[in-house]
Formats: C-alpha cells, structure tokens, sequence
C-alpha cells in the first residue's frame, strides 16, 4: 500500500495579456457615428454673409435660379461642390439659355474682395443675365 499524497494542482496564474474586445467595440462605434455624421457637417458650406438692414426672407423664385457662393479665399461654390470659373461661366450660359429673366443668387463672404465679387458679377452679364441676387443677413434686432 502506497501512502501519499494526491497530486495537487498549480495556482491558476492571471493572465497578462489586455482583453481588446471592449475596445474594439468602442472604436467601431465611434467610426458608425463619424460615418454618418461626415456628410451632414461636410455638406454646408460655411460663408460669413454681411449683414444689412431690411433684409427680409425671399419669396420662391418663380423663375429658375443659380445660387452661387464665394468663400473667404475667393472660390467659387455651386451647392456643396467646389467648381472653377470655366464651369462657372458654362452654368451662367446654360441657365441664360434656359430663362433669360434667370436669376443669379450671390452669396459672397465679407472677406471676399469686392473686385472679384465684380469679377463673377461680368461673368452673368456676359452670359446674358440681368438679375443678379445679393444674398445677406439681417441685422440682429437691438435688445431694449
């Protein structure tokens, strides 16, 4: 007969290794949210508008319109897209073709120099527009 022990069994050691999965879970998120966030912030162009008194909101045009944006550099912006002057001049063109009372909606930074907002001004003129639209803001309303 045989006296001994039972084998025993070592200590479970804790594991050195960091458990990533929580952080994985976090990261993929936060990409979702930058996902779809991405578009909607990148999708306004930011234009610092002068601000003018008696401005009131315009009625919906009736006739078809271009509204095109100058930025604090001097581009040129046709809804969200950077456009060139070539591009620029051939939308002008097209839209005089369409409707000659068409109307060219400007909306310039007060940044912008006002020889280039001249500049685009000649651009419709030469393309056979006459209304040219200056967009602005209203002059906030003094606190009493």
């Amino acid at each position: 007969m045989a006296f001994g022990r039972f084998a025993s069994r070592t200590q479970a050691q804790p594991v050195a290794g960091i458990n990533v999965t929580p952080l994985v879970d976090v990261m993929l998120v936060l990409v979702v949210i930058f996902i779809l966030a991405a578009p909607i912030l990148a999708a306004t162009l930011r234009v610092q508008l002068p601000q003018a008194e008696g401005v009131k909101a315009a009625p919906p045009a009736q006739t078809p319109s271009l509204a095109l944006e100058l930025d604090a550099q001097g581009a040129l912006h046709i809804g969200a897209e950077a456009v060139d002057e070539a591009t620029v001049r051939q939308r002008l063109a097209a839209l005089a073709a369409q409707d000659p009372q068409a109307e060219l909606q400007l909306k310039a930074d007060t940044a912008v120099p006002y020889g280039r907002v001249v500049q685009v001004m000649g651009w419709a003129h030469a393309a056979g527009l006459g209304r040219i639209g200056f967009v602005a803001q209203p002059v906030p309303a003094a606190a009493p």
